[in-house]
């Protein structure tokens, strides 16, 4: 018997995501309304706005016909427009949560939120039953599917109707016990730009999961027309872009400016299209290079955008494409520093040689190790943290790159006192070529990120762990 006049109500299941919501519905003489699904009230309420494409109706003629148990690579709304059912869902999902079970009857006032790869079945408790459900991707031979029997004593679902009594399709009989069953793996995440100092950091960070992909520019073309049918991005559930152009000063050259423009902006697009298509989370990466350097104090994520040179029009360029995408982090950085060559490791090198260099001394910021910034992409994602702009760099004290530079030195055993201090107008004066405009004040502020309960690592105490490693 349908139940009127409830109001919109969700209940957590002991499985997790798994949401039974009780729907208002209201009757007369004529019959009975409700709203099956209202995103608005609905994802006001706290149901995840998790984008329908299809919606299937299932007609049973008869009581006691029995479907499932099928776990899917998407999200199901599940419904009755008339009828009852007895419903079953089976955690399906790798986890500690594997196997765990829940069940409840769902009439037109009832619905359930089934999330990917959590089993799903019912047993009609009333004929002329009309089960419906949305689901947030089309079907697919391709997709990866996972199905465990219907009498698994392990489940023990208690079905109203002894199963030897009912409609069962051959298929539903024959599909293995839990113990045979293949779990459900997480949504996939691919790494853009795996070879560089960010995308090493992030298979540190990352691992080897079979559920991470790493590619390089010779694995994964951006530029491939076909990218966007190139995998079934359904099946992805992030993709993180560490691919950049980061050489500031060539590309102030016209063969530097094209190829600047081509991967932080046109490489981009296609990556922030696949993400809005198939409601995948995007991380990029950006840089204190959109920012002129002229504000009196730290830069927060609200403090509009004036770069200077080509190399930060092209990052503030594709940080606003990266901004469309409903679901996305930006992570604005500075001073990376990471495997391969750098300027701590030059300086290291010259300190090394005896050299007394000249370094300069008006650029004021923070560094930021690459391990660091991994670890805040990989925080960001854990605690799905709220979308949008984070400012992610070393923690502590400002410095300039002379104080850098002279911390090097000591930590290395060598005299600090050989690095000179010099202007940015200074050290350029006698270099050949163009020279891409820095911001003098690099400083972000770190409030938003620390808010989200990481704290990001003193810069000066990372720089000491870094040339320790390097040491090893």
């Amino acid at each position: 018997m349908t139940a009127f006049g409830k109001a919109l109500t969700i209940t957590e299941t002991p499985i997790p995501g798994l949401l039974l919501v009780d729907l208002p519905v209201h009757g007369d003489a004529r019959g009975w309304f409700k709203e099956n699904w209202q995103r608005e009230k609905m994802v006001a309420a706290g149901l995840p706005d998790f984008g329908p494409v299809q919606n299937n109706i299932s007609f049973n003629d008869a009581i006691g016909t029995t479907r499932g148990i099928h776990a899917e690579p998407w999200d199901k709304w599940v419904s009755v427009a008339t009828g009852r059912i007895f419903g079953a869902w089976v955690d399906l999902r790798a986890g500690e949560t594997f196997g765990r079970v829940f069940t409840a009857e769902i009439d037109p006032s009832r619905a359930i939120l089934v999330p990917r790869g959590v089993g799903n079945s019912y047993q009609t408790l009333e004929a002329d039953t009309a089960y419906t459900y949305l689901v947030n991707d089309h079907w697919s031979p391709d997709a990866a599917y996972s199905f465990l029997n219907l009498a698994d004593e392990t489940a023990a679902i208690a079905w109203p109707i002894p199963l030897d009594q009912v409609e069962i399709s051959p298929k539903d009989r024959a599909h293995p016990r839990l113990a045979d069953v293949t779990p459900i793996g997480p949504r996939k995440t691919l790494v853009v730009g795996a070879s560089g100092q960010l995308g090493l950091a992030l298979r540190a960070a990352l691992g080897d999961a079979e559920h991470v992909e790493y590619t390089t520019r010779e694995t994964l073309d951006l530029r491939d027309p076909e990218l966007a049918v190139a995998r079934r991005w359904r099946d992805y559930g992030t993709i993180i872009n560490a691919a950049a152009y980061t050489a500031v000063d060539h590309a102030e050259t016209a063969e530097g400016r094209a190829e600047a423009w081509a991967a932080n902006v046109t490489g981009v697009s296609p990556l922030a299209r696949i993400a809005t298509e198939n409601g995948l989370t995007l991380v990029h990466v950006s840089s204190d290079y959109v920012f002129d350097g002229t504000k009196d104090g730290p830069y927060t994520e609200t403090d509009e955008v004036r770069p200077l040179g080509v190399y930060g029009q092209t990052k503030a360029a594709g940080d606003a494409i990266v901004a469309t995408v409903p679901r996305h982090y930006i992570l604005r950085t500075s001073w990376v520093i990471g495997d391969g060559r750098n300027f701590v490791r030059t300086m290291a090198s010259l300190a090394e040689r005896g050299v007394a260099p000249r370094v300069v001394g008006d650029q004021i910021g923070r560094l930021t190790f690459t391990a660091d910034l991994a670890a805040a992409i990989r925080h960001l994602l854990d605690v799905s943290a709220p979308f949008g702009l984070y400012n992610v760099t070393g923690g502590g004290e400002p410095r300039s790159w002379a104080d850098i530079a002279r911390a090097v030195y000591r930590l290395t055993g060598h005299d600090p006192a050989a690095v000179t201090p010099v202007t940015t107008e200074e050290y350029f004066a006698d270099q050949a070529g163009p020279i891409a405009p820095r911001p003098r004040n690099s400083v972000l502020d770190l409030a938003r990120i620390t808010a989200t309960g990481w704290t990001p690592r003193d810069a000066d105490a990372a720089l000491a762990d870094y040339l320790s490693a390097d040491d090893a």
